[in-house]
């Protein structure tokens, strides 16, 4: 007990309310968006990518202590303007839980302990301490949506790296066959989680040991350029490690130096190389932006304050007024027939559904699901599946990752971008090395038919916002690739059998 008296009676008393309502506003804050900070901590401690994000929040509360003297003799004085910056936060935050975006709503919570601050403690505060603050976003896990193409790049450098020595290879989207073996640069082998530690990483260095902004870009550019790089370096040395000591033994060397042994070699490789163009002592940090108080239109700016009661009690105003939001358009939910079936389609014939290797697309979560295969006179054949939906949320999301037609159950493996096609997207799958097979996928909500999920969860968001119920569909059109058959061709003939796909999408979803 004596040492808590202790911490406590070394604060001072100017900042004692002012901190005390801002752990309030952190504590409802953390109350309101649990949920999102539940599956943050869930990414950060499970999954490999996001393991650094564990020592993020012990790097912010470092910065914060080292320059704890310098912040003592600082005024804390709410500031009402901040409000703004905490109502855009938590509308963030809403918008991104409605539309089950988690990258948006989990950066919505994280914004709002950062504009909880600035309406708590004030933007003299804010200022002193802008670089812990801004580096609070590295909190918030981001990254999947660059492995397909991290992917491709490093397929291409492994490809230009085996041709240079002198290995024949062929490459097929990720996949890469040589004299031993086919390999696959796969979702694993992107080197994702590398790059976004190197960006955290870099940005932590850029700031402590740089003063030249010429120096930090450089630097920066470096620490997003040399991991890529490396990655492929990494993943043509197992292939031609392979060729001389077979596969067995290259992928388990790999295994070995695949991981953060692997990262901690290209941190090391870069700090070697930066070492002396550092300008700057890490321990001379001092708070941020020291003489912005003497600036005119700070001055003007920082006049705006508050007293202390009424800002924390707006702050908790906004929360409710978020959380009731939140509250009853997360029970939005459209009506949907009791069952739906596979309509004739003029030209075509449901026959048998027989594929070369399974293949069934993943809808978690969807009221109805629809699979069937239609042939016409010239002998081409397409796969069909439909996915008819309520609402989209967390666990039932059409466009969520592992949802769709790659299922990261199945032996299935993304190949490579398919042909552009109109409000779709259109992938190359393979499986067992041989079977390959085009997907395309479109989904329709509301008055929109689009390839793409960022417009599909925009479009939930908006109808969610304003409380209004309309069902989501999905649906696939397929076709595996054979002597006879080129799926891209069979494809566009069903297309243009069904004519418009929006209003056959209704038809057999009972809208129409």
């Amino acid at each position: 007990m004596a040492g808590e008296g202790s911490v406590f009676s070394s604060i001072p008393n100017h900042w004692r309310s002012p901190l005390g309502r801002l752990a309030l506003a952190w504590l409802a804050i953390f109350a309101l968006t649990f949920r999102d900070w539940l599956t943050m901590f869930d990414q950060w401690w499970n999954i490999s990518t996001y393991n650094h994000i564990l020592l993020v929040p012990l790097i912010v509360g470092w910065l914060i202590y080292d320059r704890r003297r310098q912040l003592r003799d600082l005024q804390p004085a709410a500031w009402w303007p901040g409000l703004f910056a905490v109502g855009i936060a938590l509308f963030f935050w809403l918008i991104g839980s409605l539309a089950s975006v988690n990258t948006v709503s989990q950066l919505g919570a994280v914004l709002a302990l950062q504009a909880s601050t600035l309406v708590l403690l004030g933007p003299r505060i804010a200022a002193a301490n802008l670089f812990p603050l801004t580096y609070m976003l590295f909190l918030v896990p981001f990254g999947d949506e660059l492995v397909p193409t991290l992917q491709m790049i490093t397929a291409d450098l492994v490809i230009a790296l085996t041709e240079w020595s002198g290995i024949p290879a062929i490459i097929d989207g990720v996949f890469i066959d040589t004299p031993v073996g086919l390999f696959e640069v796969a979702e694993a082998c992107s080197g994702v989680k590398f790059l976004i530690a190197m960006v955290a990483l870099g940005t932590l260095v850029a700031y402590s040991c740089f003063k030249s902004w010429k120096r930090r870009i450089v630097f920066m550019a470096a620490a997003i350029a040399l991991p890529i790089f490396a990655n492929g370096v990494r993943a043509w040395g197992t292939i031609y490690i392979a060729q001389s000591q077979g596969i067995e033994f290259a992928v388990g060397f790999d295994h070995v130096l695949y991981g953060w042994v692997f990262f901690a070699l290209v941190v090391g490789a870069l700090l070697a190389i930066s070492w002396r163009y550092f300008d700057r002592d890490p321990e001379d940090l001092g708070i941020d932006l020291p003489s912005i108080a003497d600036q005119a239109w700070f001055q003007r700016v920082s006049a705006a304050t508050t007293g202390g009661s009424k800002a924390i009690a707006a702050v908790a105003a906004l929360i409710i007024l978020f959380g009731g939001w939140h509250a009853m358009a997360s029970r939005v939910e459209a009506s949907v027939p009791v069952s739906i079936a596979l309509p004739d389609v003029k030209g075509w014939s449901r026959v048998d559904y027989a594929p070369l290797v399974d293949w069934a697309p993943k809808a978690t979560g969807a009221d109805h699901r629809l699979l069937g295969r239609y042939r016409n006179e010239a002998g081409q054949e397409v796969d069909v599946f439909l996915a008819l939906y309520a609402a989209q949320e967390e666990g039932r999301e059409a466009s969520a990752y592992g949802e769709g037609a790659l299922s990261t159950e199945k032996e299935w493996r993304w190949l490579a971008p398919g042909e552009p096609v109109p409000e779709a997207v259109s992938d190359y799958l393979l499986a067992n090395g041989q079977v390959k097979r085009l997907a395309q996928t479109s989904f329709h909500h509301g008055d929109i038919l689009t390839g793409s999920a960022a417009k599909l969860k925009l479009a939930n968001m908006r109808d969610r916002l304003v409380l209004r119920a309309q069902p989501t569909m999905m649906l696939i059109l397929s076709a595996e690739e054979t002597e006879t058959q080129k799926p891209a061709r069979s494809i566009a003939a069903f297309r243009q059998s069904i004519g418009n796909e929006s209003e056959w999408m209704d038809r057999i979803a009972g809208l129409r």
